[in-house]
């Protein structure tokens, strides 16, 4: 493109000076004519003058180089098309457009539908077009030639390395299932790298060059992080100089609850779900959805901020699943350990609330104690509801005076009276035992109100995540 514009326009410039030659030469031959024709007259300048005007309409200069008068004896060759075709009087944009469509015409043509006269300046153009031409097409056809190259070295080593796997696929004899994931895999990994082996290119590299590399390609896609967006620049160097990039299919399991956590993981791009049923507890289930920008492995950054954290690494209290491809950054154990232990901005109050703000696992836990607290206020709430009548019946019983306690007020008295206060204290102390075993009936009733109610309202307990040492 740029060459058929700088070919256009020298074209251009070539045919408006051929055009000046021919009338300097139609000119010079009119000097012995009357009106003589004057080389001023043929300067813009003089456009209004009056004898140029008188000049103008005796003349035959303009007859005889016009390139559409067969009957001239001057030639523009390749050049007469800026005037037959009309471009010369044409607006900016017109004029520009044709003279790159020139250039292209002739570029790719090798100048082979150009007409030239025997003017020597013509000539060496419509060479220099023709060889400008072939040079242009012999580049391209080599550019091609090395990027087909290229590829298809890449791809034929791509191509070994698959068959490879097949090969050891059906010696291992995996099952179906198996088999499809790692092609999937392999595919995915092929596609997001094209081949090419980032480490290895990275590692070949001095120190210093690689930092800055390491940094120009993921310190813009560490601060959509949040967590870590509240670091300072040192801190992040020093994430960006190790973090791993990494590539998860979709199905893929990261990590699953109860084995060790050896990374802590960021998202570039993709989904992940991360559930929990607090170490196999019946009846207990939580599953949340990470999406870029989120972290899991948290576990990790709290063994590492511990004082005196031991050589085992934290068990995992989640599970976390590809739900499709996933893109993402790893940190190690030791590197975590590293930041640590050189970095005091980790032990901060400010990235202690951040990592407790954006990470799931404690997001999870507060919604669990707010409902665990909700429903023990529920329960308080209805226990209270339930004794209220029972209050008021006891209220009742005190009032009735006999009821309450008859046989502790009347039992001296009955004791000297005839037969009939004895069947009179009898019937008493039936009445006594019977109001004490509709009591305790409706005691028991109303236990077992509650404690059928506190198992309904009964909410499995999810520990609170043991707190980093961030002091």
């Amino acid at each position: 493109m740029l060459a058929s514009h700088v070919l256009g326009s020298i074209w251009y410039t070539a045919a408006i000076s051929r055009q000046f030659s021919c009338w300097k030469s139609e000119c010079a031959k009119e000097k012995a004519r009357f009106p003589a024709c004057l080389p001023k007259y043929l300067d813009c300048s003089t456009l209004m003058d009056v004898d140029r005007m008188y000049w103008l309409n005796n003349t035959n200069v303009l007859l005889n180089c016009d390139p559409r008068n067969n009957q001239a004896s001057f030639r523009f060759g390749m050049f007469a098309e800026a005037f037959t075709s009309g471009v010369g009087s044409s607006n900016f944009v017109r004029k520009y457009l044709y003279c790159l469509w020139f250039g292209l015409k002739n570029l790719s043509s090798y100048g082979q539908n150009l007409t030239t006269t025997t003017f020597i300046g013509e000539t060496m153009f419509a060479a220099c077009i023709c060889i400008g031409g072939l040079f242009l097409v012999c580049l391209l056809i080599g550019n091609m030639q090395t990027y087909l190259q290229s590829l298809t070295v890449r791809l034929e080593e791509w191509r070994v390395k698959r068959q490879d796997t097949e090969e050891w696929m059906r010696h291992r004899q995996l099952t179906p299932q198996l088999q499809e994931r790692v092609r999937q895999f392999v595919q995915y990994n092929w596609l997001a790298t094209r081949g090419v082996n980032e480490e290895s290119i990275l590692r070949s590299l001095p120190l210093d060059l690689r930092r800055q590399v390491q940094r120009h390609l993921c310190l813009s896609l560490v601060r959509r992080v949040p967590f870590f967006a509240q670091m300072d620049e040192p801190l992040l160097d020093a994430i960006c100089e190790r973090l791993i990039a990494t590539l998860s299919t979709k199905g893929t399991y990261i990590v699953r609850e109860g084995d060790p956590v050896d990374e802590m993981l960021f998202i570039i791009r993709g989904q992940l779900e991360s559930s929990t049923t607090d170490g196999g507890r019946s009846g207990f289930f939580n599953s949340i959805t990470l999406r870029p920008g989120d972290f899991c492995g948290e576990e990790l950054l709290t063994w590492a901020l511990m004082p005196n954290a031991t050589l085992n690494l934290p068990i995992s209290t989640r599970t976390v699943k590809a739900l499709t491809e996933v893109e993402a950054f790893a940190l190690g154990a030791e590197d975590l350990r590293f930041f640590a232990s050189q970095f005091k901005r980790l032990h901060s109050k400010t990235l202690q609330h951040a990592f407790r703000y954006y990470s799931h696992q404690w997001r999870t836990w507060g919604a669990c104690f707010i409902q665990a607290a909700w429903r023990k206020y529920k329960k308080r709430k209805l226990t209270k509801e339930l004794a209220l009548p029972e209050s008021l019946y006891d209220h009742e019983d005190d009032d009735d005076g006999y009821l309450a306690h008859p046989a502790s007020q009347h039992r001296e008295s009955l004791s000297t009276d005839s037969p009939q206060s004895v069947q009179h204290l009898g019937a008493t102390v039936f009445a006594s035992k019977f109001a004490a075993n509709t009591r305790k009936g409706v005691k028991q009733k109303v236990q077992f109100a509650e404690q059928v109610d506190g198992d309904a309202l009964k909410m499995p307990k999810l520990f609170k995540p043991k707190e980093p040492d961030f002091l």
